[in-house]
């Protein structure tokens, strides 16, 4: 018999990781594709996006306001060129 099977988000364990999760969903922050560090967009109306998530849906037990000070020490903790990356130009 064939069974389909879908695919699980992974459970978050910490305020970060459910923060992370959250910019990522608002397409906020991406991954570097050859290095994997996070990096900010820029898109102010995805941060708001994230921001309206986190106020309207927080984590169990966290209350809006420490859920919108999660993503906002994401946003103060990534750049937006990744640091293993050359710069163009430097050969």
């Amino acid at each position: 018999m064939l069974m389909l099977f879908r695919k699980r988000r992974p459970a978050i364990l910490t305020l970060r990781g459910w923060a992370i999760a959250v910019l990522q969903e608002a397409a906020a922050i991406r991954e570097c594709e050859e290095h994997g560090w996070l990096l900010d967009r820029g898109d102010p109306d995805a941060r708001e996006r994230a921001m309206a998530a986190a106020r309207q849906d927080p984590p169990s037990d966290v209350s809006p306001e420490n859920a919108v000070a999660a993503i906002e020490d994401v946003l103060g903790s990534i750049g937006d060129t990744c640091p293993e990356c050359s710069p163009i130009g430097d050969y």
